[in-house]
């Protein structure tokens, strides 16, 4: 992919963007959308595909954890690749030989949605949300230089097909971390971002808390990449990549994207009493193209919705805006006009997911805010400490905080925040005790 070329872009950066300088709420602003929340929108078009300006007017994107699509599919599909998401590996589905857990939804199942009276009159649970207590395990060796993944990779499975094959952190690597699982909610919107819009954001922050865009590998896509958008470490660009990583890493099953299963701890456990399905060459052991299903489902999803904004929440809003935290949890970003092309060719955006304003708090780009894992994953060793901005749109859904998990209140989040989010924590800390439950009740809202 070449590098990325800027065209017609239009951006709207306030002052509380730019220079993270204190404003009071104007009297006349929405409270969604207070004046000094940062709007960012790119009419352009991405290096693999062509698009012109929007010609669609731009509108909110839908929101809501009641069970129902964003428009992007039919309820009955909706319904369907849900049931897909939701089912549970067997063994002899191809499960293992080393996995983390046993379907998708045992890592992204809070809050649950209930979809009711549908053409067919049936109740069906829908579940794919933004709340989890689930982690991952990974390690490694930093030699002074550079990481160097664990045996095997990175990632240590928590569970095997036989004790035998058990992985566990070995000696000499002690860069270790967990990692908590993210939200799904919203992120067909997200895919729908334009790269540039990504990379105007970066550039139009101060160079003191300047984010990394990265390029990253589409994996439908031989020989092309895209700007990584999914993952704590921004490794996945497309939600297909991101569904045929999971099924692999998570659940051990291999696909048509990534045919080579999980060592235990760098050994080839492949086959044998340990693997309970044969690897075809074409597909994988998701004979069925059961990572398409999955990819479906979460281009269906709605974005997290708001609880109650009152005159607090508002206030609340302008307030994390001035003290320099929307830098990075940018509030409104615009997706790519429909009929972009996209995933290096792979997709085009749909009238559903394009020219839409979603509400993320987040620029999904990598920052050095004290906390990092020391993980390399697709970005090289300059990005060992820095993690993806969290997404905070559906934090009220949650209980843990932070790429590990470790943070049980809100409060306690943001006093971890250092180094590039160190002006932003420390002007949280300088304010009035009632400022700092306003910025609170304000989080708790999203």
């Amino acid at each position: 992919m070449k590098a990325h070329q800027l065209y017609n872009i239009s951006l709207l950066l306030p002052a509380s963007l730019l220079f993270a300088s204190c404003s009071s709420p104007s009297s006349g602003s929405q409270p969604s959308n207070p004046d000094d929340d940062p709007i960012v929108t790119a009419a352009t078009q991405e290096d693999d595909g062509a698009s012109g300006p929007h010609v669609n007017a731009v509108t909110e994107a839908p929101t809501g954890f009641d069970g129902l699509p964003n428009g992007n599919c039919s309820a009955a599909e909706f319904r369907a690749t849900g049931l897909t998401f939701s089912e549970v590996e067997a063994f002899e589905d191809g499960m293992g030989p080393t996995f983390n857990n046993t379907s998708c939804i045992s890592c992204h199942e809070s809050p649950r949605g209930t979809a009711e009276a549908h053409d067919d009159n049936t109740n069906t649970k829908v579940f794919g949300g933004s709340g989890s207590q689930i982690t991952e395990l990974r390690a490694g060796h930093f030699n002074g230089i550079s990481f160097v993944d664990h045996p095997g990779g990175s990632l240590i499975n928590d569970r095997a097909n036989d004790r035998s094959i058990q992985e566990h952190i070995l000696s000499g690597n002690e860069v270790q971390t967990l990692r908590l699982t993210l939200s799904i909610a919203g992120d067909g919107f997200v895919e729908a971002i334009n790269s540039n819009t990504l990379a105007a954001i970066a550039a139009a922050q101060p160079a003191a808390q300047r984010g990394t865009l990265i390029q990253v590998p589409v994996l439908e896509a031989t020989g092309q990449t895209r700007a990584g958008r999914f993952g704590w470490k921004n490794q996945n660009s497309s939600l297909l990549s991101f569904a045929a990583d999971a099924y692999l890493n998570e659940m051990g099953i291999t696909n048509r994207l990534l045919k080579t299963e999980n060592t235990s701890n760098g050994t080839n456990v492949q086959g044998g009493p340990f693997d309970g399905k044969a690897d075809p060459t074409a597909t994988g052991e998701d004979d069925a193209g059961d990572i398409d299903e999955f990819t479906t489902f979460m281009r269906c999803l709605k974005a997290p919705p708001r609880g109650p904004i009152t005159a607090q929440v508002t206030t609340g809003q302008s307030t994390f805006n001035s003290i320099g935290c929307a830098v990075c949890h940018v509030g409104t970003i615009t997706t790519s006009p429909a009929g972009t092309v996209i995933n290096g060719g792979a997709l085009t955006v749909s009238t559903a997911l394009g020219d839409k304003n979603i509400h993320p708090f987040s620029d999904y780009l990598l920052h050095d805010v004290g906390t990092g894992d020391g993980i390399v994953q697709n970005g090289g060793q300059g990005t060992r400490n820095q993690v993806r901005t969290a997404p905070l749109w559906g934090m009220g859904a949650r209980t843990r905080f932070m790429h590990d998990g470790a943070s049980l209140t809100a409060t306690a989040a943001i006093q971890r925040h250092g180094n590039q989010a160190a002006t932003a924590r420390n002007n949280f800390n300088a304010l009035s005790a009632a400022s700092q439950a306003d910025v609170l009740v304000f989080l708790f809202s999203l």
